[in-house]
């Protein structure tokens, strides 16, 4: 199974810190750029007129009031989901999280209380082999890849460079080529790479 790992510093990581956003002037890019996180998202599991189901999403949100946390995706046959209301499936999936639990908010759609670094050892742990999206990486284009892969992405600010120096010692920085994309345009890329591949 593929995945995407997507982190932001500043993104909400509570219902109501979401909705006060989205109530008001609708602005989300007030609410820690969460545009980006959702972008992202539709990029990562949504096809024309279907999902990726063999793809598993991670948000991980460090903003105020509440970091971290951790929301989990996969599509299921069940889940309830549009293009046009990801951002009120965000919230509503925050608004449900629980002190000391994983709970599991809409089928396949979990959110717990989780660092970065947490996430990303319990993943490897699963035996999963993970990428880190770098300008500097080597060319994705090059690489194996092997079917249970993960692929970690920053917001607008990058990873944080404390994690981001440790994370490199157990993960490959991998580039998918010279110029700057958005976070969205990168996953986008990564899952043609994938779907070219047969992955």
């Amino acid at each position: 199974m593929r995945q995407f790992v997507y982190f932001s510093s500043s993104a909400a990581t509570s219902g109501s810190a979401l909705s006060k956003y989205s109530q008001y002037d609708g602005d989300l890019m007030k609410a820690g750029r969460m545009d980006i996180a959702i972008h992202s998202f539709i990029q990562g599991v949504f096809l024309s007129h279907d999902f990726r189901k063999d793809c598993k999403f991670h948000f991980v949100f460090y903003g105020m009031p509440d970091p971290p946390k951790h929301i989990e995706i996969q599509v299921k046959d069940e889940t309830q989901i549009s293009k046009k209301d990801v951002g009120n499936m965000i919230k509503k999936i925050l608004y449900k999280y629980k002190e000391k639990e994983k709970t599991e908010v809409f089928p396949g759609c979990f959110v717990e209380k989780k660092s970065f670094l947490s996430v990303i050892e319990e993943l490897i742990g699963q035996g999963n082999e993970i990428f880190i999206l770098d300008k500097k990486g080597e060319d994705i284009r090059k690489i194996n890849i092997p079917k249970n892969c993960v692929f970690i992405i920053g917001d607008h600010e990058g990873l944080p460079k404390k994690e981001l120096k440790r994370l490199k010692n157990y993960c490959k920085p991998v580039s998918i080529g010279n110029k700057m994309y958005f976070a969205s345009q990168t996953v986008a890329v990564v899952n043609n790479e994938l779907d070219y591949r047969n992955i």
